[in-house]
């Protein structure tokens, strides 16, 4: 297996890094690795693909702004 030494980190790139790692159980290491191992899989072409496909599929359809879906809600929860 290689292996990749990354040097020079800011201390705000890193923090959020392990934060993530232990809300995930993992090590930093295995964290970061996880995290490369799934972007060397799914490139920026995957994404966009995958953003036309849910656009062609979605059109036509009626949205309702998330926004008064809340709104709603809280006005919902003010009541009880």
């Amino acid at each position: 297996m290689s292996q990749v030494l990354v040097r020079d980190l800011k201390a705000d790139v890193v923090a959020p890094l392990k934060a993530r790692a232990k809300r995930h159980g993992h090590s930093l290491q295995t964290e970061l690795k996880e995290i490369l191992e799934t972007a060397s899989r799914h490139g920026v072409v995957d994404g966009r693909a995958l953003a036309d496909q849910n656009r062609r599929q979605l059109t036509g359809r009626a949205h309702t702004d998330s926004v008064d879906l809340l709104a709603e809600d809280r006005a919902r929860w003010a009541c009880m």
